[in-house]
């Protein structure tokens, strides 16, 4: 397995979590900035989301006939002209727009990496190269963004961008040199590349993916009031508390890696979806103590991106002939379980019931993630065994 080849890959995602979690860091700040209310910055992250999906889906027409190599450097100058143009954005209009492009190349920038992790590595150790691949955006949830959180405060709310932008071009050099150009079985007829989506294996991950993952952000889309209300941190602790669920992210994420060496990516998705039901049924109850309440939080970021490894292995692996779709597919099922998680985890709230109680929605929501799982993984064991066969 070539190592340093993967943290280059993780560079990138580095960068990505910069650009996608940095925004909630700043978010009054930056709401100020551009002399608009805190709901209507909330677009900013919107906006984001709203490229992930495009972008993803897009990069399935305009891959053909180009490298892995060569879509990873286009896919980082991408997001280092989004977030150039949110440097420098001068109202909201321009941040929308700004913040779409920025959010354009990440699904498939999660996609190729993922492809070319899983090339780079033998077939026991390919799930620990993805989780490699995705350590980037936890160690930019753990240390990246409250530095510079920090920095822009004591600076400007731009500086956050401008940040990502220099990490993007250092990254770009940086896969130029290092990742080497790997081969991947893609179909060349595009409609052969949706054929893959005819059967219900990947349906059954793509929902796993976004009723699992939504489950946590029914509740963690608001740990901030949850853990100032309820809990009972100050303002001042707050960016202790990001730190303690950015360690979560990190230790989750190597946890999820370094298991995948003994069990199947079937049994260790479940595993972690388990372990996001546990914290998300605990948090009802325990967000009134704040070692509780930081503990559960732990809990569930650690089985967030312990889950992600695995599933982003399992979603190439049933997407023969079209795995840059579906790969980047898995971003779009994140982001949909993040938008949904953030609606119906606010339903309770709007009803009058305690920040808490968003965790509610998260528990029917895992358990359902934990249905399609199972049903996913008798499947996905018959058709191997068939293909053994």
């Amino acid at each position: 397995m070539r190592k340093f080849s993967l943290y280059v890959l993780a560079f990138g995602t580095f960068g990505l979590g910069m650009a996608e979690f940095g925004m909630m860091s700043i978010l009054s700040v930056a709401a100020a900035g551009l002399q608009v209310s805190v709901p209507e910055a909330g677009h900013f992250i919107s906006a984001y989301a709203l490229g992930v999906c495009f972008g993803a889906v897009m990069l399935t027409f305009l891959a053909h006939g180009h490298s892995l190599k060569s879509l990873l450097i286009a896919l980082m100058l991408i997001m280092c002209f989004g977030n150039m143009l949110a440097a420098v954005a001068p109202n909201y209009g321009f941040m929308i727009a700004a913040r779409f492009i920025s959010g354009l190349p990440h699904g498939g920038y999660f996609g190729v990496a993922g492809i070319v992790a899983k090339r780079l590595a033998s077939k026991k150790k390919q799930v620990q190269a993805v989780a490699i691949m995705i350590s980037g955006m936890t160690v930019a949830n753990l240390l990246g963004i409250p530095l510079a959180a920090y920095i822009t405060h004591i600076v400007s709310w731009h500086m956050l961008f401008a940040m990502v932008v220099g990490w993007g071009l250092w990254t770009v050099y940086c896969i130029h040199k290092w990742v080497p150009n790997v081969s991947v079985k893609q179909s060349t007829d595009l409609k052969s590349q949706f054929a893959f989506l005819k059967k219900p294996l990947p349906w059954l991950l793509l929902i796993t993916i976004m009723l699992g993952n939504g489950g946590i952000f029914c509740w963690y889309s608001y740990i901030s009031p949850i853990m100032l209300h309820e809990a009972g941190f100050s303002a001042a602790q707050m960016s202790w508390v990001m730190v303690v669920a950015g360690l979560g992210m990190v230790l989750g994420n190597i946890f999820s890696g370094k298991l995948s060496l003994y069990l199947s990516p079937t049994k260790l998705t479940a595993i972690m979806i388990i372990i996001m039901f546990t914290a998300s049924l605990s948090m009802i109850f325990s967000a009134h103590s704040q070692i509780l309440a930081l503990a559960v939080m732990f809990l569930g970021v650690f089985g967030l991106f312990g889950v992600s490894g695995p599933e982003q292995y399992l979603i190439i692996d049933t997407a023969k002939g079209g795995e840059i779709l579906g790969a980047s597919g898995a971003q779009v099922a994140f982001n949909l379980g993040n938008a949904v998680g953030a609606y119906v985890g606010g339903l309770p709230i709007a009803m009058g019931y305690a920040n808490s109680f968003s965790a509610l929605p998260g528990v029917f929501l895992t358990v359902l993630g934990l249905i399609t799982i199972y049903y996913f993984s008798r499947l996905y064991e018959k058709e191997n065994t068939q293909n053994i066969g």
